[in-house]
């Protein structure tokens, strides 16, 4: 009886430990889940930001060049 008792209390031990660590595990994963997709918004978010900057860069100097070229046949007569 004594030693099935103490089987008892191993297995239950054994068993609570495989759960806690099942559990920190699944925690990890969730973190790193999260954290991939963060970057991955990060990221998109850059791109996003960086082509719209571009695009305004070039619109500003197509403009300006045009608005010289447009002064300048204003200026000449």
């Amino acid at each position: 009886m004594r030693q099935s008792l103490t089987q008892l209390e191993r297995a239950f031990i054994e068993q609570t430990e495989a759960q806690e660590d099942s559990a920190s595990e699944l925690q990890r994963d969730v973190e790193l889940r999260s954290r991939r997709r963060e970057l991955e918004r990060t990221n998109r978010q850059g791109r996003v930001r960086f082509w719209a900057l571009v695009v305004v860069l070039v619109a500003v100097a197509v403009g300006t060049a045009i608005g010289m070229f447009e002064l300048l046949l204003w200026v000449m007569s």
